[in-house]
């Protein structure tokens, strides 16, 4: 079985299963990190479900930088920016199975589609 195929059976028991195996996996791996290092694993699935360590984090990151600008949309801006990064990073990985001699046109109505426009 392939990981993308654990992930599957994963998710398809409960929304944000395969987020927590793959906690679980990254705080394995890097055990011998939490002797020395504070480790929070930041997973969050490619359909955007949060792993609840990586909000706390994002959330901590977010009061800190409060405490410094004074701007309290800071955690705010920082999920926007963290979820826009997801975007992308799924909209490569997505435009990647297409080959050269499908058009942008067949792309954009696909995405469009997904996204209820």
């Amino acid at each position: 079985m392939q990981k993308a195929d654990a992930h599957v059976i994963n998710s398809a028991r409960e929304a944000g299963e395969a987020a927590e195996h793959a906690a679980t996996n990254k705080t394995s791996k890097y055990s011998r990190l939490t002797s020395t290092h504070i480790f929070y694993p930041v997973v969050i699935e490619m359909a955007g479900t949060w792993h609840h360590q990586a909000v706390e984090l994002v959330k901590e990151i977010g009061r800190r930088t409060t405490n410094i600008t004074g701007d309290e949309r800071e955690t705010s801006y920082l999920f926007q920016q963290m979820s826009i990064a997801l975007q992308r990073g799924n909209a490569v990985s997505f435009q990647s199975t297409f080959t050269a001699s499908q058009s942008v046109a067949t792309v954009i109505f696909f995405l469009l589609f997904i996204c209820n426009f």
